[in-house]
């Protein structure tokens, strides 16, 4: 699915939603994905960084597909009983709107 993902980011970039660069880092179950989002480029490597992480997100595949796929947007309960946790996700509905979502 990560795969998928990446390959798809670059026809759904949208410019301008970020001012300076921002770093998210997914875990999906197996799979890590670090993605930094600048105003006019970003950057999806597959794995962690080294660099600093404005947000880490820890969530399962199947609701990151959800969120990605079916324009799920999920709610208090969703962070509250532990389906997604993150560190910032305050940060999160301005990373989907960077990719058109």
């Amino acid at each position: 699915m990560i795969e998928t993902m990446i390959s798809e980011m670059e026809a759904a970039f949208c410019q301008g939603v970020f001012d300076c660069d921002t770093v998210f880092l997914f875990h999906l179950e197996q799979d890590t994905v670090t993605i930094m989002v600048g105003a006019d480029h970003y950057r999806a490597v597959k794995g962690g960084t080294p660099e600093p992480v404005d947000c880490e997100c820890i969530t399962s595949a199947e609701m990151f597909r959800k969120i990605w796929y079916d324009g799920y947007r999920p709610g208090i309960m969703d962070f509250l009983g532990g389906a997604i946790r993150c560190d910032n996700p305050l940060l999160l509905p301005r990373f989907l709107k960077a990719f058109g979502r």
